[in-house]
């Protein structure tokens, strides 16, 4: 049984905020793992759906959710990898056999990867700027959740999420596009600390 936190019931009174040493430590140590260092496991149905529950309780202006999820996992990795294997030996004809069979596996790099789609509605008065944003706090959420739940994650686009065949092939409608692929698994070696700003270059006080 997972540990999952049941959210209140709409208009519910709710606390301003939550003060966790615990949650302090995961924001400031979260780090991004290459999905090629996972393996399984990655999570289950219900923890992955508990994850993504997390992942969507965002800032949403006009409470559009201007966001969905595609899941692709279990034999699902190898059908999608079919459409990229497609696609790439579509639009370069002089690549190798190998070159395409990397694409082929490129979702098998991990247990689960789950595909945060922007819906990004055009003509509602909420600026288009402000649910492009929305999706990326989806992004992050869904990274932070994860970790909270022992689970590696990296958020990824590469060059799948800007083709078109691609988007028509996994179920895109018009006017949908990838905000991002976030590979979920098990580290089988421990990431490294990167550089990091230094706050001094980016800070100033009005």
């Amino acid at each position: 049984m997972i540990d999952k936190i049941v959210p209140p019931e709409f208009g519910a009174p709710m606390a301003p905020a939550h003060p966790s040493p615990e949650a302090r430590r995961l924001l400031a140590l979260r780090r991004s793992l290459s999905p090629d260092l996972m393996t399984d496991p990655g999570p289950d149905d219900a923890t992955l759906d508990a994850i993504l529950e997390i992942a969507a309780r965002v800032p949403d202006h006009r409470k559009l959710t201007p966001f969905r999820f595609l899941v692709i996992a279990g034999e699902g990795r190898a059908r999608a990898g079919d459409i990229l294997a497609a696609r790439f030996a579509s639009g370069n004809p002089d690549a190798t056999t190998a070159q395409i069979e990397a694409e082929r596996r490129r979702f098998l790099r991990a247990p689960v990867v789950v595909t945060v789609i922007a819906r990004i509605n055009p003509h509602h008065k909420t600026p288009e700027w402000e649910q492009a944003l929305t999706n990326g706090a989806v992004c992050l959420n869904l990274l932070c959740a994860a970790s909270a739940y022992g689970f590696a994650g990296c958020w990824l686009t590469e060059w799948y999420a800007y083709d078109g065949g691609v988007s028509e092939a996994l179920g895109l409608a018009s006017g949908e596009r990838f905000s991002g692929f976030v590979y979920l698994g098990s580290a089988r070696e421990h990431p490294r600390e990167r550089h990091r700003p230094v706050l001094a270059d980016i800070v100033r006080r009005f």
